[in-house]
């Protein structure tokens, strides 16, 4: 244990320990409150054990109505109503600024990139956003680019993203169609696609539940307002 401890502390004096995975039990590396973000959706925070780990690159994916824009939208006005300062790098302008205005989302503390699809693109305006700091959390959106575009990307890109924020207090979010990349202690949070048959037939029979269904002015405010996510997380430790 001493020749592991002696190791660590080396690698993070040469700022290599990023790479480090971490064997000890859960119960041993779980994080500080201060180090925790809380998202704003409940069944999210439960299963991170409070929130996302700050100074870490996480990625929240899923398929279409499985409730990405919901997640995102609540993590944002979650760090807004702390105090904080949020990104969202808006790859194929997708995002509402009413639809998030509705959530709770105070748009004041919301720097909106918006782009017209191009990925790589997107992700220099990431790092610069990072690299600016004062951040406590910075979304990129990758949700509409095509999954080969995305896994064409050079792999290192997700370290150097890592390797920004390492130490800081921003929350660096991916959100994508299926699992790209996280940090040495990040998060994957994937959600499940939700079941509409089952969900109407549900909010019929259960008095006062919302019922799921789309609602927005348009094609760019159309949300599923009523859905339930069911995330399925998996940490970069266990």
């Amino acid at each position: 244990m001493a020749a592991r401890a002696q190791l660590e502390q080396l690698l993070k004096a040469r700022k290599l320990d990023i790479t480090l995975v971490d064997a000890r039990p859960a119960s041993e590396t779980v994080a500080d409150a201060a180090d925790l973000a809380v998202t704003g959706v409940p069944a999210i925070d439960a299963a991170l054990g409070g929130g996302l780990r700050r100074g870490h690159l996480s990625e929240i994916v899923g398929g279409r109505s499985s409730g990405r824009t919901t997640a995102v939208c609540r993590a944002l006005s979650a760090a807004a109503a702390r105090g904080e300062l949020v990104a969202l790098i808006d790859t194929c302008d997708r995002f509402d600024p009413a639809s998030a205005a509705a959530f709770g989302l105070d748009l004041t503390r919301l720097l909106w990139i918006r782009d017209t699809g191009d990925a790589t693109r997107a992700l220099k305006a990431m790092n610069l956003v990072l690299q600016a700091g004062g951040f406590g959390l910075v979304v990129l959106d990758l949700a509409d680019v095509a999954l080969p575009v995305v896994r064409a990307l050079p792999f290192t890109t997700w370290f150097r993203l890592a390797r920004v924020i390492e130490g800081s207090q921003t929350v660096a979010l991916l959100v994508a169609a299926d699992h790209v990349a996280r940090g040495s202690g990040g998060a994957t949070i994937d959600l499940a696609r939700a079941d509409m048959t089952a969900r109407v037939a549900q909010s019929e029979a259960v008095p006062g539940l919302t019922p799921a269904c789309w609602r927005g002015r348009s094609d760019r405010s159309r949300l599923l307002q009523g859905l339930e996510i069911r995330p399925r997380v998996v940490g970069a430790r266990s």
